[in-house]
């Protein structure tokens, strides 16, 4: 199965994320199969915190992938 979820970089305590697609076997920052974006949770309210590909998210989702709680909360709130 294929998921669309986060994928955790950055040093400790300054988080940043990736939006990846990956499949459900491989670890939360181990191998995926494509970037689709990135979210930043650290920056002020005035910087972009999120930027990604909806054509190819909902291309993914159209073929049969699942997307993660926070995934699905990150897009509704843009």
């Amino acid at each position: 199965m294929i998921k669309i979820r986060l994928a955790r970089h950055g040093s400790k305590k300054r988080p940043f994320y990736q939006i990846v697609l990956s499949d459900v076997r491989s670890s939360r920052n181990g191998k995926f199969i494509e970037k689709l974006g990135f979210f930043n949770p650290i920056t002020s309210k005035k910087e972009e915190q999120t930027s990604y590909n909806l054509e190819r998210i909902k291309y993914w989702l159209k073929i049969g992938a699942k997307m993660s709680k926070k995934v699905k909360t990150i897009l509704k709130k843009k």
